[in-house]
């Protein structure tokens, strides 16, 4: 490689990284400025602080919560419901597709009810699962996979159906069969999908978490957020809602790191 095409690749390499740099600091800058108008405005009354709340009433809302233990139980609670909630929905999809895959008379017939199933409601089937299941925390994991699993199962599906035919032809010519053409053909094309699955999944989960812990938990961040309205503590309620959205980052941003590290793998 020539020096001028080492020169212009530095210099792509540069420019490339200027630009993450860039975007990172906008969007610091972004929720700097955000708290500290939210800050000015509840200070100089232009919100009612009693509703609207402010940065530093979280601040030392979330100390207190943090010095007596109770924030730390509820993050704990959520959290675990919420990572065996998207396990078992990933372990089930994989499950159930697979099984669809092989047996195409039963994909056929189980779609539509599937399709059905994937657009119901799901804050709608809560109240049943409670009723039926009582309120326990297996029931809040259920609810956290109810839905995300239907979703799940046809978008994977529809990758596995659309795998290249020609790959499937050639582990045939081969002598392959069908386990040869599912784990070297199949799952591995629907890796980079089975990604963008987990990635929508693992929200969907922390949503279904904190939809059964509104209805039937004495603990997590949901029984926090319909507490704390029940009795006016707004603190609670926003603090709580800032927490989920650092968790939903947080996770999403792990998986977006599995997934550059097995793609660069």
């Amino acid at each position: 490689m020539s020096r001028d095409q080492l020169s212009a690749q530095d210099l792509y390499v540069r420019k490339q990284k200027h630009t993450r740099q860039l975007i990172r600091l906008l969007q610091c800058t972004i929720l700097i400025a955000f708290l500290i108008l939210w800050e000015v405005s509840a200070s100089l009354g232009w919100i009612d602080p009693f509703i609207f709340s402010s940065p530093s009433k979280l601040f030392l809302c979330a100390k207190r919560l943090l010095t007596s233990g109770d924030l730390t139980g509820h993050i704990t609670i959520t959290l675990l419901e919420t990572l065996v909630s998207f396990a078992l929905v990933i372990a089930v999809t994989l499950l159930l597709t697979v099984l669809l895959w092989l047996n195409k008379p039963l994909s056929r017939i189980l779609e539509p009810y599937l399709v059905v199933l994937n657009s119901l409601p799901k804050s709608a089937l809560a109240p049943l699962l409670i009723v039926w299941l009582g309120a326990n925390y297996k029931t809040i994991i259920l609810t956290g996979m109810s839905v995300a699993i239907f979703g799940s199962i046809l978008n994977l599906y529809t990758g596995f159906m659309e795998t290249s035919p020609d790959k499937i032809k050639l582990i045939r010519a081969l002598h392959g069969n069908t386990a040869h053409v599912l784990f070297k053909v199949v799952l591995p094309s629907n890796i980079p999908n089975l990604f963008s699955i987990m990635k929508v999944n693992i929200g969907l989960c922390l949503v279904g978490v904190i939809i059964g812990e509104f209805i039937g938990s004495k603990q997590g961040l949901g029984y926090m957020i319909i507490y704390g309205s029940q009795v006016f503590k707004l603190d609670w309620v926003i603090l709580s809602i800032l927490i989920l959205c650092v968790i939903a980052m947080l996770l999403y941003f792990l998986l977006g790191r599995l997934e550059k590290h097995y793609v660069r793998e």
